[in-house]
Formats: C-alpha cells, sequence, structure tokens
C-alpha cells in the first residue's frame, strides 16, 4: 500500500496520468461531435482529438518545470521526451495513417467482387494532425498548472 500511496504522491507521474485519461475521454466526445455516432472504442484509441501522448509530456515536462525547475536535469529529460513523442505523432505516424489509408483503397480497387481476399484492412487513425498535437499540449499544460496547488 505504501507504493501505491507513493506513486500518487509523484506530482509529474499524476499530472501525466491524469493528461492522458482526460484526452482520451475527449476523444469519444471530440469523435462524436465529428461522426455522430458514440465510439466508445476512442477511449484506447491511438489517433484522434486531442492527442493524448502529447498531453501525457506536456503535462509530466511542465509538472517537472514547475516542482524542480528548468535548470533541472528532470526538466531536461521530459523536454527531450516531449519533443520528440510530438514530433513523432504529427510526422511519422500522420504519415503512417496517410498510408494506410492509400493502401486500403488499393486493396479495395484490386479485390473488387472478391470480398473473401480483402482483410480488415490496415489501420488508419494512428497518429495526429499538428492542430490535435497543439489542442494535446494545451490540455496538458492546463492539468500540471490545475495540479500544482493539490500538490504544493
Amino acid at each position: 500500500m505504501t507504493a501505491i500511496k507513493t506513486l500518487f504522491s509523484n506530482y509529474p507521474l499524476v499530472s501525466a496520468g491524469i493528461g492522458w485519461c482526460l484526452a482520451q475521454i475527449l476523444k469519444i466526445f471530440t469523435n462524436l461531435f465529428q461522426t455522430k455516432s458514440l465510439d466508445i472504442k476512442m477511449l484506447i484509441s491511438s489517433g484522434g482529438m486531442p492527442s493524448s501522448h502529447s498531453a501525457t509530456v506536456a503535462a509530466l515536462t511542465v509538472a517537472c518545470a514547475l516542482q524542480h525547475g528548468l535548470m533541472s536535469t528532470e526538466f531536461g529529460i521530459a523536454f527531450v521526451l516531449a519533443a520528440v513523442v510530438m514530433r513523432d505523432a504529427a510526422g511519422v505516424r500522420w504519415e503512417t495513417g496517410e498510408q494506410a489509408k492509400l493502401i486500403n483503397k488499393m486493396m479495395n480497387e484490386i479485390f473488387s467482387g472478391k470480398p473473401e481476399e480483402i482483410n480488415s484492412g490496415l489501420k488508419e487513425l494512428v497518429g495526429h494532425t499538428p492542430f490535435q498535437v497543439l489542442v494535446g499540449a494545451i490540455l496538458g499544460i492546463l492539468i500540471a498548472f490545475a495540479m500544482w496547488p493539490v500538490y504544493f
């Protein structure tokens, strides 16, 4: 029980966890707004609005800055991690999704009329637009600031 209490007293870790959870929950509602259908699977999806990856690392980075200072090793590590994760979310992973769309379209054209040959297709929603990354980062920043008075 002491280990669990210790984990929940870790301000950067809790901020990051809340950032991820809240972003994942918000994805359900943004998807509902866009598609007019409720998709609970968005709770565990890896794409969409806002970027939970960005919310997580932004919350972690700001919490480390507030707790340890901008000159700390903790902040430096978190900042570099955040930069890599957010760049990857809007870059490589976004392009992967775009390629999956094209491959799925090609497969449907090649195998039209032969539905037994078509598999379920590649997952297309794996990355984020720069705007989704930005919104996730803003969400994470706000969470870290909102959690600060709870811990200090």
